[in-house]
């Protein structure tokens, strides 16, 4: 009996792991096929870029409420519901006729990422006991790990050797697989009795989505009034929309996850390390295709040694978390990210790619430390009624995180040469000359030591979780299978 409950997890793990990894490789895998993109649709770079940002974009503004309807409805019934949503939008994305039904599509694959990051987590809190959890979120957490990264590579080799399309396309036998296996294994947890805060919930998109979409802008365009006043709208949004949750019955941000320090405190690390470490992937890419003059395929396997080993440590990793306090493995884990970054600062016009290779691996072995140890205590120290909301809520800030990043690694970078040319070198289409490559490393640095620093504030938010009582698991003892 044992050995079948076993079985059914490992399965339960497996789908888990496929939603995981493919939503991850699809914030990423379309970067090194925006130039061929540009020249099939015949359409400005401006116009392409946002096949990559409308996907983060949908994931910031809807991954906290999909969270709460896995609570609401059953996690068995999103979830699976996710796999459906995703693989339609990425048969509609490879068979796109033109760059705005590709973007559009892209919202659709979007949003059926959002229900499948929103419920991954909460639904291993459901299966898997407190004792033994860390090392589920230890094998989770690989696929979102490597995914970002695996997707830079799966897209130049797709776009090089097959064609564009095929990187939309691959997600259908993958994705109908991981469904099989979740529609067959993963059953509803007992439906809470809350309900969907539709205001609360109009609030939330209209505020995140005008920020989110003025700071694209201002990143991608530089500032001018329309979207300085988009930002400043989303902004003034706030109030209307905390004053709304405070006096809602069924928040769409249960203030409930705040009153726990160690949640807290496990929610905003999360935050700033999205923040800090996405912004250093966008500016090695931009070192190496601008400044070094690598393809962007080449570009992309430098990369690829910290990633394996963090795909290979994040279990071992989350299985320490077991046994050790998650915030103090957290923190360090990102301190060891920061650690790399320094590495990075030594980055010149001819430095050997080598330094590229050694901070890789040092911010690989951080990640492989941080990522399954966080999210064990985001979901430890989460009522087990608030898992689907805590869950959503820790991905939502991730992807918030993420489109910051973008935001940091472009505006800053973007500050010593001109942007369109900052544009260029992301897209691998130019490379730098002369004068001109030593004043843009100057302006990488310079975001570099933003991503440091936020970094180390992350950290902190980490060790504070260790602080005082021991972290209480008793609310998880009894949530084992079901």
């Amino acid at each position: 009996m044992m050995q079948s409950e076993d079985k059914k997890n490992m399965y339960i793990l497996v789908s888990v792991l496929i939603g995981m990894l493919m939503s991850a490789i699809d914030t990423t895998i379309v970067i090194l096929a925006l130039p061929t993109l540009t020249v099939d649709f015949h359409a400005p770079f401006i116009s392409t870029i946002w096949v990559i940002l409308v996907y983060l974009l949908v994931l910031a503004t809807l991954t906290t409420q999909m969270g709460k309807l896995g609570d609401i409805f059953g996690r068995g019934r999103i979830f699976n519901t996710g796999f459906i949503i995703f693989i339609i939008g990425s048969a509609m994305s490879g068979a796109s006729p033109t760059i705005n039904f590709l973007i559009i599509s892209r919202v659709v694959q979007g949003f059926g990422a959002v229900l499948l990051q929103a419920n991954s987590n909460a639904i291993i809190a459901d299966y898997f006991p407190a004792r033994i959890r860390g090392r589920a979120f230890g094998i989770t957490s690989m696929g979102w790990s490597i995914g970002g990264v695996l997707g830079i590579v799966l897209g130049g080799i797709i776009t090089t050797f097959i064609g564009w399309r095929y990187i939309f396309y691959i997600n259908v036998p993958i994705g109908l697989i991981g469904f099989y296996i979740a529609s067959k294994y993963i059953r509803d947890n007992k439906k809470s009795g809350a309900k969907i805060d539709y205001t609360g919930t109009t609030f939330m998109v209209a505020m995140l989505g005008l920020i989110s979409y003025g700071a694209i802008e201002v990143a991608s365009v530089g500032a001018n009034y329309f979207n300085l006043v988009l930002v400043v709208i989303g902004l003034i949004l706030i109030i209307p929309f905390a004053i709304l949750e405070k006096r809602s019955k069924s928040p769409v941000i249960d203030t409930r996850a705040f009153k726990n320090r160690k949640l807290s405190m496990s929610l905003l690390a999360a935050t700033f390390q999205a923040i800090g470490f996405l912004s250093v992937i966008f500016i090695l890419i931009m070192y190496l295709q601008g400044v070094r003059g690598l393809s962007p395929f080449y570009a992309s396997l430098v990369l690829v040694p910290g990633y394996l080993l963090s795909s290979f440590l994040s279990p071992k990793m989350g299985k320490l978390s077991d046994r050790v306090a998650p915030g103090i493995l957290a923190g360090t884990g990102i301190l060891l990210m920061a650690a790399g970054i320094v590495v990075y600062l030594f980055l010149g016009v001819t430095t050997p790619l080598y330094v590229v290779i050694v901070g890789s691996i040092i911010t690989g072995f951080g990640g492989s430390m941080f990522w399954p140890s966080n999210t064990s205590s985001v979901m430890a120290n989460s009522p087990k009624e608030l898992y689907g909301s805590s869950s959503g809520l820790l991905r939502t800030l991730t992807n918030i995180g993420t489109l910051l990043s973008y935001v940091i690694a472009i505006t800053v970078a973007a500050s010593t040469v001109p942007r369109y040319v900052t544009f260029e070198v992301f897209l691998g289409v130019d490379r730098l000359q002369g004068g001109l490559s030593t004043k843009f490393i100057v302006g990488l640095h310079y975001a570099l030591l933003v991503s440091m620093i936020v970094l180390v504030i992350g950290s902190m938010m980490s060790y504070i979780t260790v602080v005082g009582k021991k972290n209480a698991v008793a609310n998880e003892s009894g949530s084992g299978s079901k």
